[in-house]
């Protein structure tokens, strides 16, 4: 019986120390950055896969993987709702400065969004981003990646999008699938 009991403690010490281990791997492990210079001209983000594909000249040149609202499935129709929205937008603004590490804002909502909102009595919502961990977070880096934490934005850390900002133009199109 004691050599049982010896065996389990080995045993969950050996996993427990897999898991730290690969959990240091996945932290600290590079990822490939955009090449410098390459401006982006499309942006789709496939909110299933939670993968944000970067396009340049219409090739695909960075996937990124993202964090969604925290009610990611559906389409965003309220402000509150916490979903990402769904449809054809734009980068409308750049912002180095707020809340969260840099951000580029997405043109939600359009003209239907806000007309679906009206026809029910209620505030679309607005204020939808693409953008970093918050400020003074930046220490989680990829773990933000194991839950959907935003309120409707597109998470990224902060490494990605600062080479994202650099490379995004305002009126660059951003199509969000479900």
């Amino acid at each position: 019986m004691s050599y049982l009991k010896v065996s389990l403690k080995h045993l969950l010490f050996i996993l427990l120390f897999l898991l730290l281990t690969g959990a240091v791997i996945y932290y600290f492990i590079p990822e490939s950055p955009l090449p410098e210079g390459m401006p982006i001209d499309k942006l789709v983000i496939n909110k299933s896969k939670r993968e944000l594909i970067a396009y340049s000249n219409q090739r695909v040149v960075k996937r990124y993987f993202i964090s969604l609202g925290r009610n990611p499935s559906g389409d965003k129709k309220f402000q509150g709702d916490s979903k990402t929205p769904e449809g054809r937008y734009f980068i409308d603004s750049k912002n180095p400065n707020g809340d969260y590490f840099m951000n580029l804002g997405i043109s939600y909502p359009d003209r239907n969004d806000r007309i679906y909102a009206k026809r029910s009595g209620k505030n679309p919502g607005g204020d939808i981003k693409i953008h970093g961990l918050k400020n003074g977070f930046g220490f989680l880096r990829k773990f933000h990646r194991f839950t959907d934490w935003t309120n409707g934005c597109i998470g990224l850390t902060n490494k990605e999008i600062e080479e994202l900002y650099e490379a995004v133009n305002i009126g660059t199109v951003i199509q969000i699938n479900p």
